[in-house]
């Protein structure tokens, strides 16, 4: 067994090392060598350029920062030394070679975390879901719309990969501005839109991956995470090697799913951004909870609400309690009746962060880390039953308690 937890890490770091670099080395294995003959024809078809930017589209936004120092990587490797100067800026070896070893260190994080304590990764974890969503907006702003511009570019410019009739690519008749009319400035009004708005619904799904591992106690679990998210950005740059309008099919399943999961996803979104700002900000230093009107977030068990919904809980007139929250926090407002009266509720006090527990420890709210030590107070404020452990706090307590310790008691 000990050899087995001692062998586990490095199993996982190459898997994690499999998925990002098996799919490169097989494109490059099975890439067929240059004829010595006339070069192949570029592809006019008008599927050519618009399957290679959903391909690049998606699967910068499955991961960004692995994503668009991959890209960066691949468009300095086919430059030759007098293009390399003109490359974009996420191109250049100063930001994709130290952005690929923070890569390999987050991998590695992942790796170690299958048999280290949760309390010691968790902080790491949190760096990683603010660079994720760094990365992302960075990506959104510049790598996306120069990448649905090369769409433009085909159409217009004559490159390689244009498939306007011949005497259009040659006259330059296409680019003519009639009556102060450009139409390649309308496609990137169409184009760059519709890129972002791919971008920003894959991401959202992939960043929920980031945030269930800030969740997930085990180790492992992250890992099989990570792992599987690298996996699926490693076969969608495989088959866009081989063919880019498989990878374009592929990439439009993929974006077909984030669609039907973007509210869950963005729920778990706003949650992953509260709790790292709050976690790495220390807020909970700076807070004490009001008499009425707090914000949390809505349990799975609370019923008629998605789970993780912003809201804040309020007393009713009347007596009991009641939740208000907006859909995708900007729609109208929405009302929920908490079940079972105040004192039948109490404050689950866990390690990380904290929860508001029902009859039989259902999980009403999840309360944000500005909550934390500040448990009983909220029980005051609320007329709830007290505070007690939960969670990996509640799994101590209980093992103290089988050894022979003492069990935390529950606070009233």
């Amino acid at each position: 067994m000990r050899a087995m937890k001692r062998l586990a890490p490095l199993a996982l770091l190459a898997s994690l090392v499999l998925a990002i670099f098996a799919p490169l080395a097989l494109a490059a294995a099975t890439a067929p060598a240059p004829a010595p003959a006339a070069p192949k024809p570029p592809d006019k078809s008008p599927a050519a350029p618009i399957a290679s930017a959903i391909s690049t589209v998606t699967g910068i936004a499955i991961s960004p920062l692995l994503g668009t120092a991959g890209f960066g990587a691949y468009k300095w490797a086919t430059a030759n030394e007098a293009e390399r100067a003109k490359l974009p800026w996420f191109a250049q070896v100063s930001f994709w070679l130290p952005a690929l070893l923070i890569v390999t260190v987050c991998a590695f994080k992942d790796t170690l975390g299958a048999v280290v304590p949760p309390g010691l990764k968790k902080p790491l974890d949190v760096l990683e879901t603010l660079e994720n969503k760094f990365s992302g907006l960075v990506a959104a702003g510049a790598v996306v719309p120069l990448t649905m511009e090369t769409i433009t570019g085909a159409i217009f410019g004559g490159k390689p990969g244009a498939f306007l009739a011949p005497e259009f690519a040659t006259s330059g008749v296409a680019t003519v501005h009639l009556a102060a009319f450009d139409a390649s400035s309308l496609l990137n009004l169409l184009t760059v839109p519709f890129g972002i708005a791919v971008f920003c619904i894959v991401w959202l799904a992939s960043h929920a991956i980031n945030v269930l591992i800030l969740l997930s106690p085990w180790g492992a679990i992250d890992a099989a995470l990570k792992t599987g998210r690298t996996a699926l950005l490693g076969l969608i740059t495989l088959t866009s090697t081989l063919d880019p309008r498989i990878s374009a099919a592929l990439s439009v399943v993929v974006i077909i799913v984030a669609y039907f999961v973007a509210g869950w996803a963005f729920r778990l979104t706003i949650f992953g951004w509260i709790f790292s700002w709050e976690f790495v900000t220390r807020r909970c230093n700076r807070f004490a909870p009001a008499a009425n009107d707090n914000a949390m977030f809505a349990g799975g068990d609370l019923p008629g609400v998605p789970i993780r919904s912003y809201g804040r809980l309020a007393k009713k007139a009347g007596g009991g309690l009641e939740f208000v929250y907006r859909p995708w926090l900007v729609f109208g407002a929405r009302t929920a009746a908490v079940p079972g009266d105040g004192r039948a509720l109490a404050v689950g006090q866990g390690a990380f962060f904290s929860d508001v527990l029902g009859a039989q420890d259902a999980t009403l709210f999840t309360l944000p880390p500005r909550y934390r030590g500040h448990e009983e107070a909220l029980a005051r404020a609320y007329g709830l039953g007290g505070v007690k452990p939960a969670g990996l706090r509640k799994a101590w307590s209980s093992l103290r308690a089988m050894f022979g310790g003492k069990a935390a008691p529950a606070a009233t």
